[in-house]
């Protein structure tokens, strides 16, 4: 027991050194700031109004892209620039003379002998009546709830659709 009694104490003394610290530190900040609340003392000069106040000058504009360089200049640039494109172009393209394709060759082929007619195998999908019944009862359902009817009529209808959906994976399954 006397142990932690020692202990809280030892708790108190370490709290108490922290916080006297704390203190001092803020008394030598506050002595290098001096205090903000405190009125100016008589030999500091005071400011001057916010109308007496001096605006700073304005900055030197942004020299601008085209300050350096004569209009001639740009209009040679941009010349120079559309002959060089015009010249890869026409490196790219290549020596396309004026010489039309040579024309196909016509050589009798073979005929072909003809195919066999195709085989056409078209399956008829049916519907089990089940699974239309359960797309309607869904539908009935999914009206019911969109209505916000979860009510007694519901229950009936949930249930209607669940057997006629188990009928119809019965059915439609091999």
């Amino acid at each position: 027991m006397a142990n932690a009694g020692d202990e809280q104490q030892r708790e108190r003394q370490r709290q108490q050194r922290e916080l006297a610290e704390i203190r001092r530190n803020f008394a030598e900040m506050g002595a290098r700031m001096g205090s903000l609340f405190e009125p100016a003392d008589a030999d500091e000069p005071k400011p001057a109004p916010p109308s007496e106040q001096r605006a700073l000058p304005a900055p030197p504009p942004a020299p601008s892209l085209f300050a350096g360089r004569p209009r001639w200049w740009w209009a040679a640039a941009l010349t120079l620039l559309f002959l060089v494109g015009g010249l890869f172009g026409w490196l790219l393209r290549g020596e396309g003379g004026s010489e039309p394709p040579p024309s196909p060759t016509t050589v009798a082929a073979a005929v072909p002998p003809p195919a066999p007619p195709e085989t056409v195998i078209r399956t008829r999908t049916s519907v089990p009546e089940a699974c239309l019944d359960t797309a309607k009862l869904g539908d009935e359902v999914i009206a019911r709830l969109t209505r916000n009817q979860r009510d007694n009529r519901l229950f009936p209808a949930l249930r209607k659709y669940t057997i006629a959906s188990q009928a119809c994976r019965r059915e439609a399954s091999p």
